[in-house]
C-alpha cells in the first residue's frame, strides 16, 4: 500500500439526542428555529431489520424504465427521474454544486439509473461487464462522485486514467486520501498484514501524500473536486488531547500545496472545537459534515459557530444516521435499492447548504455526496433533497 481526550469538552456541539433526555434539546443559534427542532426530535436513531420494511419495498423491472415509483410523500419510494434528477444535477453543477454518491458499484439501482441491457453477456448479467463500465452510465446522470476506493492505497496512473476515460469534461470526482496517511496506529485488520496493531510513520507525512497522491491527481486536474482527510476515531492511546492533533494537522497542512480543494473528516466529536475550526479557516481547508455513528448530527455542525471554514469550499458526507452501526445499516438496507428510514431533518439541512452556495455573493464550490447507508438508498435520499430544493429555489436569483 503504496484529538482528543481528557478534559476537552465540546463548547460548540451537544450529544446526539440518542445521549440525553428528550426535554434538554436548547437552541444555540437563531437559525435553530422551532421547525427545526421538531425535525431533530423526529431523527432519532432507531433499530432496523429487514422485516420492518417489507411492506415498503420498492419493486422495479430491471430495464423496465428509469422511474423509481415514488409515492404520494416522497417518502420509502426512490422517486428517481433519471431524466429530471440529470437535468436538476446538471443546472447544479454549472453553478459550482457537485451532488452525488459514496461510490457507484451497486447493482440494487439497476433500473432506475443503470439498464440492465447493458451489463448481459450471452442473456445473462455480467458482473464484471458491469462494475468495469457502469460509470459511464453513472456519468450520464451524475455529475460527480466520491471514489472511496482511493481510501485503501494509493490511486496509479492506469487506474485513473481508466476513470477519467469514462466521464465527460465537467465532470468531478472527489477522493478519499489513502489511509497510509491518515491513520497513526493500523488497526487490527487483516488486510494490514505484519503492520496491524503498530504505529504508522508515515501518518500526517506530507511528502509522501504529494508524491504518491497529488503527483498522480495531477494530469487530470481539471476532473478533481475535493480531497477528504477522513480521521478514524482515535483512542485516548494514539491523542489524548484534542489541541495535539490539532497542532500536528496544523504542520501538516501547512506544507501541502495550494489550488486544490481539500476537505478534513473527523470521527472524534470532541474535537469539534473552536480551535479546530479556527486551523482549518487559517489554511482554507474545509470542515466536512459528515452524519457518523458516534458524530453530532450533520444539523448540530452546521449551525456550530465557525464551522464554514473555508467560505468558497464546502463539503458533506451523509454517511449513517447517528447511532446506527454501519454493519447494521448494511443488514438492514442492501441492496439499497429502496428508501427505508428517511430522515427529512438532514434532507433539510442537505438542501439549506446548497441553497447557501447558490445565494453567495461570489462563485464558490460545495461537494455533497450521499451513502447508501445513510437511508437505504442514495438514489432516492438525492431526489428527496432535490425535491426540497425546487421548491425553495423560487427565491434564489438568478434562479436554479
Amino acid at each position: 500500500m503504496q484529538l482528543g481526550g481528557k478534559g476537552l469538552r465540546s463548547r460548540c456541539l451537544r450529544k446526539p439526542r440518542s445521549e440525553r433526555g428528550a426535554g434538554q434539546f436548547e437552541a444555540r443559534n437563531e437559525r435553530t428555529t422551532k421547525d427545526l427542532r421538531k425535525q431533530i426530535e423526529q431523527a432519532r436513531p432507531i433499530q432496523l431489520n429487514r422485516s420492518c420494511f417489507a411492506q415498503c419495498r420498492v419493486h422495479v423491472e430491471p430495464g423496465a424504465g428509469h422511474g423509481g415509483g415514488m409515492d404520494a410523500e416522497g417518502g420509502s419510494g426512490l422517486g428517481f427521474d433519471r431524466g429530471h434528477v440529470s437535468d436538476v444535477l446538471g443546472r447544479l453543477a454549472g453553478r459550482g454544486v457537485f451532488l452525488g454518491t459514496s461510490s457507484w458499484k451497486y447493482p440494487g439501482w439497476m433500473g432506475p439509473l443503470y439498464t440492465a441491457s447493458r451489463y448481459q453477456f450471452r442473456g445473462k448479467h455480467s458482473e464484471a461487464r458491469f462494475e468495469r463500465t457502469c460509470l459511464a452510465e453513472y456519468a450520464s446522470v451524475f455529475r460527480s462522485v466520491c471514489v472511496d476506493a482511493a481510501y485503501y492505497a494509493f490511486p496509479t496512473a492506469p487506474w485513473l486514467a481508466g476513470l477519467m476515460a469514462d466521464v465527460p469534461e465537467g465532470f468531478r470526482f472527489s477522493f478519499k486520501v489513502t489511509d497510509e496517511i491518515t491513520i497513526r496506529r493500523f488497526p487490527r485488520l487483516a488486510r494490514f498484514g505484519p503492520r496491524k496493531g503498530t504505529d504508522n510513520v508515515n501518518f500526517l507525512n506530507a511528502s509522501l501524500f504529494q508524491d504518491a497522491f497529488l503527483a498522480r491527481l495531477e494530469p487530470h486536474r481539471a476532473k478533481v473536486g475535493m480531497l477528504v482527510f477522513e480521521f478514524s476515531h482515535f483512542h485516548p492511546g494514539e491523542y489524548a488531547r484534542g489541541r495535539d492533533f490539532v497542532a500536528d494537522l496544523d504542520g501538516f497542512l501547512g506544507s501541502l500545496p495550494g489550488g486544490w480543494d481539500y476537505g478534513v473528516e473527523v470521527r472524534n466529536r470532541t474535537f469539534l472545537q473552536p480551535a479546530y475550526f479556527d486551523m482549518l479557516a487559517r489554511h482554507r481547508v474545509a470542515h466536512v459534515y459528515t452524519s457518523w455513528e458516534a458524530m453530532p448530527s450533520i444539523e448540530e455542525q452546521w449551525l456550530a459557530p465557525g464551522s464554514r471554514t473555508n467560505p468558497d469550499v464546502m463539503g458533506a458526507r451523509l454517511l449513517l444516521r447517528p447511532g446506527r452501526r454501519y454493519e447494521e445499516a448494511v443488514d438492514a438496507f442492501a441492496p439499497y435499492d429502496t428508501v427505508r428510514d428517511p430522515n427529512p431533518s438532514a434532507r433539510n439541512v442537505a438542501m439549506e447548504m446548497i441553497l447557501s452556495c447558490l445565494k453567495a455573493n461570489r462563485p464558490g464550490r460545495a461537494y455533497l455526496y450521499v451513502n447508501n447507508r445513510f437511508e437505504g438508498s442514495a438514489l432516492g435520499t438525492i431526489a428527496a433533497i432535490l425535491r426540497l430544493l425546487e421548491q425553495a429555489t423560487v427565491h434564489v436569483h438568478p434562479p436554479l
